[in-house]
């Protein structure tokens, strides 16, 4: 009972802050995110964020790109490994883990790729990404 009586006052004004702060802030649940954006852009800041030209789209797409030339050269790595593996067990193994983490990468990249665009998508709905209208 004691400790009731110690926590009540605190319980009774967080739950008046927590009332008010949503009378108050009814207005902001009205605002999308390509508000919160552009209302958080600087002086000197891309005008699009999302879009083909967008430079959300753009990091996305080089780091494609690096991650897409870095598998196909773990691939080539992979199947150099295999060939002057000479019968080795232990190095044929590594050279086909090599070849297997490559295509996984590879896989991962496309599917975060795919995420990245549904979110983009979702969050702004119009904005062209990947070059593709949506």
């Amino acid at each position: 009972m004691d400790i009731v009586r110690k926590f009540s006052p605190v319980l009774l004004a967080s739950l008046i802050v927590f009332a008010l702060s949503i009378f108050v802030s009814q207005n902001s649940f009205a605002l999308t995110v390509i508000d919160g954006v552009n209302a958080a852009r600087g002086d000197g800041q891309p005008a699009e964020l999302f879009g083909g030209d967008g430079i959300i789209t753009t990091i996305t797409n080089i780091l494609l790109f690096i991650v897409g030339a870095l598998s196909v050269i773990m691939l080539i790595v992979g199947g150099l490994r295999y060939v002057i593996s000479g019968g080795n067990s232990t190095a044929v193994t590594a050279a086909k883990n090599t070849v297997l983490y490559a295509i996984v990468g590879l896989i991962v990249s496309f599917l975060a790729y795919a995420a990245v665009n549904f979110v983009i998508n979702s969050l702004a709905p119009g904005a062209t990404t990947g070059g593709t209208n949506v």
